[in-house]
């Protein structure tokens, strides 16, 4: 006996066989139950779904000798003949080979003529969307009023090309993509029928790639074992026979790029190249793994959307804590558009390549999100204290600079001193690295004319001032001013150059905020500490 392949051999025989449709199946059995079977279906969805199979298992039920709660009893000689493939009353078109005006005359001719055995004469035709605008009106007649032994059902993976006079003349079934669950348990259970070992995270992983597709699940386990035949099949192997890369390589990466190490990247690269992975598969995958990456920074509760166990979600974590949102949606976006050049190209590596380049050398680019990543590099640097030397341009002695003015600490109010006192504290507290790192030798105080109630900080990156202006991140200072000194305070960010100084102001004697101050104090005011602290 030739060799039937998995997705074949497997093939649902009955409705309590199909998986991940429940919704449609419930549906389907009820109407047979109930003897109330309509005369045309569409059935929708992506590929792998189950939709041929549903529209063979309901043309076998309809027509069963002995159907029972809804369900085919596959013994009968319709059921037999069905299931074989040589029943005259079920008949396949595939309308991308057959989608002329003449193929669908044949069909009007043809439904004249009740069935020679059995209850119904079904018609399934698949891929539908691929008939011609004449093939569609010659169907619509036949469609609409069909004899009452004639069921129409409709297969197509692309319902948005089938013309609404059809759609409306039909009950329309939308079948989902199979969860990875579902896949994987399905797997499972084959493989123990078919008594082959294979590790669970090795199944897990080919139901991930599968793309809510059983078939091509099947299809993929196929091609796993054939390669490894009479061997335990593992994780590794999976990816060896996939092309794939392993979320380890993702994360050794992911740390070059942040290291902007654009020669260590084009080495991984290399290696990837030459171990024969799927360049496509490899994007496809790097984008997945940095939309894990941005879930898990960004939400509460990560485990109920990612498909990964908890300690793969804690790897997630600590790689996550390497970058900032901006800069990890800036990645994703160069990957995603990278994923649609590289489809059709001939020269996959060069564009990855220069993809790596846009990531480690964000000078490359001139969008918002490259210049936070500039900034946080320019940052870093200066923390490790890795800058080269560079010129310094030396003023000439006569060159005034221009002066800044803040209220000398005698004249400050009680909880404005507070916020100064503890201002390094506070810096600490951001939960924010690129504004942590922004606020770096900035100074804390009050304009002379405020009465109170309002920061000014002046700081030394004019970015970080553009950055905290952005309505979603202009609460991070105050925040964190709040979470130390326990008091709310409307800040006013403020670059100041290397050409300005400060100039301290004294509040005259008897104006009423110098008196309001000295009576919430009451006590002596320190000068002890003089002019400004630098956090």
């Amino acid at each position: 006996m030739s060799y039937t392949a998995l997705y074949r051999k497997f093939r649902p025989a009955g409705f309590e066989d199909v998986k991940g449709q429940d919704h449609i199946v419930r549906t389907l059995k009820n109407q047979i139950k109930a003897n109330r079977i309509g005369h045309a279906y569409l059935f929708c969805g992506t590929r792998g779904t189950g939709k041929t199979s549903v529209a063979k298992i309901l043309a076998k039920t309809v027509n069963c000798a002995n159907p029972k709660d809804g369900e085919a009893c596959g013994e009968c000689a319709s059921c037999k003949a069905i299931a074989a493939g040589v029943s005259m009353n079920v008949i396949e078109i595939d309308a991308a080979s057959n989608n002329g005006v003449d193929n669908i005359r044949e069909i009007r001719d043809e439904v004249e003529y009740s069935p020679t055995e059995g209850k119904y004469k079904v018609y399934i035709i698949d891929e539908v969307h691929m008939l011609s605008i004449g093939a569609f009106n010659a169907l619509l007649k036949t469609l609409e009023e069909p004899p009452g032994y004639v069921i129409f059902i409709l297969a197509t993976t692309e319902a948005h090309k089938i013309p609404i006079t059809i759609l409306s003349r039909c009950q329309r079934y939308d079948f989902k993509r199979i969860s990875i669950d579902t896949i994987a348990d399905r797997l499972t259970q084959l493989m123990q029928e078919e008594h082959i070992e294979i590790e669970d995270k090795a199944i897990r992983y080919i139901a991930k790639k599968a793309d809510g597709s059983l078939r091509d699940a099947l299809s993929l386990l196929e091609q796993c074992i054939s390669f490894y035949m009479n061997q335990k099949i593992t994780y590794d192997h999976v990816l060896e026979v996939l092309g794939a890369v392993d979320t380890e390589v993702f994360a050794g990466l992911l740390r070059m790029v942040t290291a902007m190490d654009t020669l260590g990247t084009i080495r991984k690269l290399d290696e990837l190249v030459n171990d024969g992975r799927d360049l496509s598969q490899f994007v496809a995958d790097f984008v997945w793994y940095m939309r894990n990456l941005l879930l898990v920074k960004t939400m509460d509760n990560p485990y109920e959307i990612i498909e990964a166990s908890t300690e793969n979600i804690k790897s997630l974590e600590a790689d996550a804590s390497m970058l900032d949102e901006d800069v990890l949606i800036r990645y994703i976006r160069i990957f995603s558009e990278l994923s649609n050049q590289i489809r059709y190209s001939t020269q996959k590596r060069i564009l990855i390549e220069i993809a790596m380049l846009k990531l480690t050398v964000p000078a490359m680019e001139k969008d918002y999100e490259s210049i936070i990543n500039r900034l946080m590099v320019v940052e870093k640097k200066l923390e490790e204290g890795t800058f080269a030397t560079k010129q310094v341009i030396v003023k000439e002695a006569n060159e005034p600079k221009k002066t800044v003015k803040r209220k000398a600490i005698s004249a400050m109010s009680a909880d404005a001193k507070d916020v100064k006192s503890k201002w390094r504290e506070i810096v600490e507290a951001v939960d924010n690295s690129i504004v942590k790192n922004g606020l770096k030798g900035s100074v804390v105080g009050e304009k002379p004319e405020n009465t109170g109630g309002r920061l000014v900080i002046d700081v030394k990156s004019n970015s970080l001032v553009d950055y905290c202006s952005r309505e979603e991140k202009e609460s991070i200072i105050p925040d964190a001013i709040e979470k130390i000194i326990g008091k709310r305070f409307e800040i006013e960010l403020n670059y100041m150059s290397d050409d300005e100084e400060y100039e301290e102001v004294e509040v005259p004697k008897d104006d009423p905020v110098y008196l309001k101050i000295q009576k919430e104090n009451d006590t002596n005011i320190d000068n002890e500490q003089g002019g400004f602290f630098n956090g």
